[in-house]
């Protein structure tokens, strides 16, 4: 779902090395690391900063990597729909319009994906889940009746907003999932629709 407006043309280096470290470390987290565990926890911290800059990149990044380069628009979208059924192939600096919108789609998942991790980390974000229970029980252990009554109550306040938070990771996690599925089958129709060599374009080799 790139279009390019000539053909050998690939993108800058942040873009390419951001792109595939990204699709590494989602790849990664979804069956490698196990969920909670600390490895899944560093991953995720990497692909903060990745997209950070990634997303830095389209503030001063060259003209195609900015995001007026290829801000969504419903409209431009719809008449690139038009276009495809038309069989007419259009030429665009950055990504068309269908790509655009896929980009700031999975962004959009990715943000949410990292701001619940984060939160449901918590203080101790190189410790696994288990040891922070296991803290959690210590500190209960030594504290008088009445404040591990009240430890229980807050706990269980604590443990419905993660539940809450953990639903809004996994959902925005299986949507990932879905739109990358969705954007490599795009990849692979305009490959063919247009002749282009998309995936050559975002290649992390070579200038």
């Amino acid at each position: 779902m790139i279009d390019h407006a000539a053909p050998g043309r690939r993108w800058d280096p942040i873009v390419r090395i951001t792109h595939w470290t990204i699709a590494i470390a989602v790849l990664a987290n979804a069956i490698v690391t196990e969920e909670g565990a600390a490895a899944h926890i560093w991953v995720g911290y990497g692909l903060a900063a990745i997209l950070g800059l990634r997303l830095l990149w389209g503030i001063v990044g060259p003209a195609e990597a900015r995001f007026s380069a290829f801000w969504p628009s419903p409209r431009k979208a719809l008449a690139h729909v038009r276009d495809i059924r038309a069989g007419n192939v259009t030429r665009h600096a950055s990504h068309n319009p269908l790509g655009a919108m896929m980009v700031f789609a999975i962004w959009g998942c990715l943000l949410t994906i990292i701001a619940t991790g984060i939160t449901l980390a918590g203080p101790v974000p190189w410790a696994g889940t288990e040891y922070q229970q296991e803290q959690h029980s210590v500190s209960a252990g030594h504290g008088r009746q009445s404040e591990v009554e009240e430890g229980e109550e807050g706990k269980e306040g604590e443990e419905g907003e993660e539940g809450m938070l953990g639903e809004i990771h996994e959902t925005a996690a299986n949507l990932l999932y879905l739109l990358i599925l969705l954007h490599l089958a795009g990849v692979v129709f305009e490959t063919r629709r247009s002749g282009k060599q998309v995936v050559m374009a975002m290649s992390p080799l070579g200038r």
